[in-house]
């Protein structure tokens, strides 16, 4: 399966704009330089107060489709 690991530091206040209506996607640059816009709610299980920091690795189908997402730090 086709992986990536991402960085994350997205603070609270920037994904408040989702609960807004403001915003739809997340737009993430893996380590490897490839980039990925996936709709916010696939991160909700990870969002703090402070907001959604640490570095993950993103699994997905031969077709692209998102599988799995997993923390690989605390962040």
């Amino acid at each position: 399966m086709p992986r990536m690991i991402v960085d994350l530091a997205l603070p609270a206040e920037r994904y408040l704009a989702w609960y807004q209506g403001r915003a739809e996607r997340v737009l993430m640059h893996a380590r490897d330089g490839r980039s990925i816009s996936l709709p916010a709610h696939h991160l909700r299980r990870f969002l703090s107060r402070e907001g959604i920091y640490g570095s993950f690795e993103l699994e997905f189908t031969e077709q692209g489709q998102l599988l799995d997402i997993r923390r690989l730090d605390a962040g």
